[in-house]
């Protein structure tokens, strides 16, 4: 089951092998790695640790992540409690899946709609595309969607939105490019409420975690959001471009901090072999990975599940 603002929705059987196509970079990249490290090794010393601390770290699993699975490793070798090297790969595997789930939160339950998503993130990590499949994946569930175009400062964006728009039958709340974005935030939840639509998704400019004036506009949209609608924003979610890699973190932890992030949107993971940026995302930030895509068609945005993600990983 996936979970959703409005409760939970059958996940489609489909999923698993979208995702072992998805991350066929990032196994080849982890888990095959993993297994030429292990492969005929019998005692676990410190020439293997060191393998595998260069492989973990090669996926951008993030240097805390990977010492606290080194130290996990050797806890268990002072303890007699893991004595063959092939007993590493499921033991990896293990602290990878609680490590992930360590993270998971279901959303917000919304009692009465409009469920108001605000997307956020930096120019070029594909949040207007990203919208656009959310708008998708919504109609899907049988959910009426309405996009605003609060991003005003690129007229190709509100442009690029209404593209989107059309594909999944939302209509687009829109103003001149220009406009204050708190207005067409405020229009947009007006117009949801009066035509009873289930999600608002809102698309913002794209904005440097470095600029403050950018960052506090953030928070004035959702100030106006909460005037209309008492709880909302529902949900913020980050998108990030899984190719940055380590950068990504950075960009994650002053989001959070000035416009409330509840989850995260992993994009273009299928470009990517260091998809351990996954699981450094749910360990260091402790924010649950809502969505990752794996590719560039409308239905290739995939609710995150961690079990499903690792089972794609490591099983052939």
């Amino acid at each position: 089951m996936i979970q959703t603002l409005f409760g939970s929705v059958e996940q489609e059987p489909s999923l698993l092998e979208k995702l072992k196509s998805g991350v066929q970079k990032t196994r080849a990249g982890l888990v095959n790695a993993l297994e030429d490290a292990l492969q005929g090794k019998k005692q676990i010393d410190a020439d293997l640790l060191e393998e595998l601390e260069f492989t973990l770290i090669s996926s951008d699993m993030g240097v805390r992540t990977t010492e606290e699975i080194l130290q996990r490793i050797h806890q268990r070798v002072e303890r007699h409690q893991l004595n063959d090297a092939a007993e590493l790969k499921g033991l990896i595997r293990e602290q990878l899946l609680e490590i992930l789930q360590a993270s998971e939160r279901a959303p917000a339950r919304v009692a009465e709609p409009p469920a108001v998503v605000l997307v956020v993130g930096v120019n070029g990590s594909g949040k207007t595309t990203t919208i656009g499949k959310l708008a998708n994946r919504f109609k899907n569930e049988q959910r009426t969607v309405l996009l605003c175009a609060a991003d005003t400062f690129r007229a190709a964006a509100i442009e690029q939105l209404e593209i989107w728009g059309k594909r999944a039958g939302a209509r687009v709340v829109r103003q001149t490019s220009g406009s204050d974005p708190s207005a067409v935030i405020f229009d947009a939840l007006q117009a949801a409420r009066a035509d009873k639509v289930d999600y608002v998704i809102v698309d913002t400019a794209g904005r440097l975690q470095t600029k403050e004036n950018l960052m506090a506009e953030l928070q004035k949209m959702s100030r106006t959001a909460k005037k209309v609608i008492a709880d909302a924003p529902h949900e913020v979610l980050l998108v990030l471009d899984a190719t940055t890699g380590q950068n990504g973190l950075e960009q994650a932890r002053k989001f959070t901090e000035s416009s409330g992030v509840t989850g995260i949107v992993l994009t273009k993971l299928d470009g990517t072999a260091k998809g351990g940026i996954v699981v450094a995302i749910a360990r260091e930030l402790n924010l649950p990975i809502r969505y990752i895509g794996v590719g560039e068609k409308a239905d290739d945005l995939l609710p995150f599940d961690a079990e499903a993600f690792i089972e794609s990983l490591f099983e052939k």
